[in-house]
């Protein structure tokens, strides 16, 4: 990966719970404010996959199984939201918060290791 230079280094990622905080309110048929898991993360194109929010209709090509039953028609998934547009939620507050990166020091089997931590700065808690 040292020649490709156009993946976004990102902060969120699989698993971590997320707030929308842009595009039109609930109220008005959006999705800001709503909370949900990311499933997957597209660092290449600086996007995410969150449960529940974004969802589109895609129409899929009838077909047949094994089976012989009947696949296709239309389907409701989510699509892929742009990064900025979501925020971490705090665990503590579950409120969204910032992502800071913090290096510790741990001492396993008498060898010091740094690790990166990600940690809410709202609350400081480890993510």
């Amino acid at each position: 990966m040292a020649g490709n230079s156009n993946v976004t280094k990102m902060k969120i990622k699989k698993g971590d719970l997320v707030e929308v905080i842009t595009g039109a309110s609930q109220a008005n048929g959006g999705d800001r404010g709503k909370q949900g898991k990311v499933i997957a993360v597209y660092p290449e194109r600086s996007r995410v996959l969150v449960e529940g929010v974004n969802r589109v209709k895609r129409h899929t090509k009838l077909g047949t199984s094994g089976r012989g039953t009947k696949t296709g028609g239309i389907v409701t998934q989510e699509a892929a939201i742009h990064v900025s547009n979501v925020m971490l939620v705090d665990p503590d507050t579950k409120k969204r918060t910032r992502v800071g990166l913090r290096e510790d020091t741990v001492t396993r089997d008498g060898v010091e290791r740094t690790t990166r931590v990600r940690f809410a700065k709202r609350s400081g808690k480890d993510i």
